[in-house]
């Protein structure tokens, strides 16, 4: 039984105590992919960052906050995993002091300095061994170039490249890449179809060595 990792959903990364920053995704897809997986037979186990979303009573769900607690997370699991599916949208700033009281207005511009958080998927794939890894990359342009582009940098086994249109979407349309740069499958619908259709080319090209 494959035992797969999902990091789903977005993260915050707070400015005070009361404000910070994040994204509009919605942990939809990553709640599709644990499904998907467990209909394959795969033991799952998902790090989600703040969903509404519900995810599958029959996949570990880890809850976090920050980036770096989605790394600390997922670093700490990868390693009894098979394989790692970075469907999350973490934050890729943060700000490089947090205040320690509520930022009251002033009448002036507020002056915010952020810094790069680390990036998860390339982190854990650079310490994956015999382990495969599949990312995403949500781009409002280019999208294949950006995400071959990610798929080398990030060392990844497989990239999911999609658009901006998916986050908070039933929907997506995504192309799955091989590191080759060759199309390995395209699906398009319902979050729970398409995830049905990446699982479908993850399994048989990474998880089955029978089918390899």
């Amino acid at each position: 039984m494959p035992h797969t990792l999902i990091t789903s959903g977005p993260t915050r990364q707070h400015l005070d105590p009361v404000r910070y920053l994040t994204n509009a995704s919605s942990g939809q897809m990553g709640a599709a992919l644990a499904a998907a997986a467990l209909e394959l037979g795969h033991k799952v186990t998902v790090v989600s960052g703040p969903v509404e979303v519900e995810y599958p009573n029959l996949c570990r769900v880890v809850p976090v906050v920050s980036t770096e607690e989605m790394l600390a997370a997922a670093a700490e699991l990868f390693e009894d995993a098979d394989g790692l599916i970075g469907a999350a949208a973490p934050c890729d700033y943060r700000p490089e002091v947090v205040a320690s009281q509520k930022i009251s207005k002033t009448g002036a511009p507020l002056e915010l300095h952020l810094v790069e958080t680390d990036d998860i998927v390339a982190t854990l794939a650079a310490r994956k061994g015999a382990r495969w890894v599949v990312g995403f990359a949500l781009e409002t342009d280019d999208h294949r170039l950006r995400a071959i582009a990610k798929l080398e940098r990030k060392h990844c086994d497989l990239i999911v490249s999609n658009g901006a249109e998916a986050m908070r979407s039933s929907h997506n349309s995504v192309e799955v890449l091989a590191p080759d740069g060759s199309t390995v499958g395209r699906f398009e619908g319902l979050k729970t179809d398409v995830a049905r259709g990446i699982l479908s080319v993850i399994d048989s090209r990474l998880c089955r060595p029978a089918s390899r």
